[in-house]
């Protein structure tokens, strides 16, 4: 099996994230262990798609939902391709397979009630862990950034001349964020109070813990999940619901789709438009509301 092979040209080619690769490694791994316990086979380099079909038929029955399930299969159809390329095998045996069918995710944002009482209504802490709580929440919802980009801004990408923050996305693709004025008055007062830390091991970086390391991804999403508890119902908190808020916040107040698809980081258009049926909801309720023929 060329897996090794395999991860490193995700990583070093594709510029993949450390995650993204290891989720990758993860799937290939559970075939292979299905492969060798079911058909004693211990190189799947030369399966057959009736093999990867009894996979499936066995995900299945054991309730795994068929988005993760199409997931699994397409980092199987990467590694085959991967194969193909170096030109280890000649046939990809699931160059035929038709993804799954799944049901329509909806997403739905935080109101703009809900993001006000999370970020005026509750009262923070005053330590340096409170700063920073509010501080995470607040630059998640201004700036739109994903989890990861936000763990890995550095202190360095933060810039309060031009009042604008660097943003490495998905694949090392870079982009510019306009920062608002609230937002650099908390980045100053929580870099002040960085200060004081004991000790700073990964000081490059913009968000720490107590203790001066790097955040880590768990730690951002149980913080999520802590303050909005507190002020929403929704049973899904988490910091791509924020991303999420970020965008039909935007559209719902008019922002044009291409602005916002920039300040997202897509690569496309169609990416960006996921996030455009809360506002049309929003602009069919002014239309109704606001149209001389609205209440007939």
């Amino acid at each position: 099996m060329f897996l090794t092979e395999f991860i490193s040209y995700l990583d070093l080619e594709k510029n993949y994230s450390t995650h993204t690769t290891k989720a990758y490694e993860n799937d290939i791994l559970e075939f292979s262990a299905f492969c060798l316990s079911n058909y004693d086979l211990s190189d799947i380099d030369i399966v057959e798609y009736n093999i990867v079909r009894f996979w499936i038929v066995d995900l299945s029955e054991r309730k795994i939902n068929n988005r993760s399930i199409n997931r699994k299969i397409s980092s199987l159809k990467a590694y085959f391709k991967f194969l193909q390329k170096i030109e280890v095998t000649e046939i990809n045996p699931l160059s035929k397979h038709r993804a799954l069918k799944t049901a329509k995710k909806v997403e739905i944002p935080f109101s703009e009630l809900e993001m006000e009482n999370v970020l005026s209504q509750i009262e923070y802490k005053e330590d340096f862990e409170g700063i920073r709580d509010e501080l995470l929440i607040h630059v998640l919802y201004v700036t739109g950034m994903r989890r990861a980009e936000v763990i890995a801004l550095k202190v360095s990408d933060v810039d309060f001349e031009t009042m604008t923050i660097k943003v490495l996305g998905k694949r090392n693709k870079e982009r510019i964020i306009p920062m608002l004025a609230e937002t650099k008055e908390k980045f100053i007062q929580y870099l002040l109070d960085r200060k004081r830390l004991n000790e700073v091991v990964d000081d490059k970086f913009m968000f720490l813990t107590k203790s001066g390391n790097k955040l880590y991804e768990t730690l951002v999403y149980r913080l999520i999940k802590k303050y909005f508890r507190e002020v929403s119902s929704k049973v899904k908190t988490s910091p791509h619901i924020l991303r999420h808020t970020f965008a039909t916040h935007l559209l719902n107040k008019g922002a044009d789709l291409n602005a916002v698809k920039e300040l997202l980081g897509h690569s496309s258009l169609a990416s960006t438009q996921v996030y455009t049926h809360n506002s049309i909801a929003e602009l069919k309720k002014v239309h109704a509301k606001a149209h001389p023929r609205g209440n007939k």
